[in-house]
């Protein structure tokens, strides 16, 4: 029995936009961007044609947004999953890398050795993510055995679950860059569950200078 997981990130917001851009977690809600819409719907049209079954989302607005559009051909209501919401990046929401390495220089060297272990400050690290969302992907995967899943959710969610199925450790998921509208797939036959394709955005190309 096969079961197939597009796991897509949601379209693009004006943080994910901005130069340099913004960290964004859940503790602001902004819509799509007018570019982050047009993502969505390019990735309608090309999952359009293909067999979707079930679609859940995060409960953030840029997830819903997006999972509204992508379901549209195939008649579903997206259901939300609160295990999928992005990680609490604590006080560095709305910041840029630059600016959190300048003001809060020890907690970003702990990050960046180790983000599963040092954690955002007041925030989750990427081993509390991956725990509870790896949980709700492995429940969804158990109940639709058989069916194919789309789940819309977020950079930090999406790239632990990932990092650990390839192998990598969730220590190391900042290696796993997701653009905004990547499609990555996972397939679960009997007990083997592998990646069969990471961050696909060749549907993608030119959307940004068409507007």
């Amino acid at each position: 029995m096969r079961t197939v997981l597009y796991l897509l990130r949601h379209g693009a917001t004006a943080a994910n936009l901005a130069d340099p851009p913004r960290l964004q977690g859940r503790r602001q809600d902004p819509p799509l961007a007018p570019l982050g819409v047009r993502q969505a719907e390019v990735t309608r049209d090309f999952l359009a044609v293909r067999a979707i079954d079930h679609v859940y989302t995060s409960p953030l607005r840029r997830a819903v947004e997006t999972a509204d559009i992508i379901s549209a051909p195939h008649s579903l209501k997206p259901l939300v999953r609160t295990e999928l919401t992005e990680c609490d990046i604590g006080r560095w929401e709305g910041l840029d890398w630059q600016t959190i390495r300048a003001q809060d220089a020890d907690s970003y060297r702990k990050f960046m050795d180790n983000p599963a272990a040092f954690g955002y400050p007041e925030g989750e690290s990427f081993a509390e993510v991956h725990e509870r969302a790896a949980r709700a992907l492995e429940e969804l995967l158990h109940a639709h055995a058989g069916a194919s899943l789309l789940v819309v959710s977020h950079h930090v969610v999406n790239r632990t679950y990932l990092a650990a199925l390839l192998g990598l450790g969730v220590e190391h998921a900042r290696r796993v860059r997701l653009e905004n509208c990547g499609i990555s797939v996972i397939e679960r036959t009997g007990a083997q569950t592998v990646v069969t394709m990471l961050n696909a955005s060749f549907h993608l190309e030119g959307t940004a200078a068409a507007g």
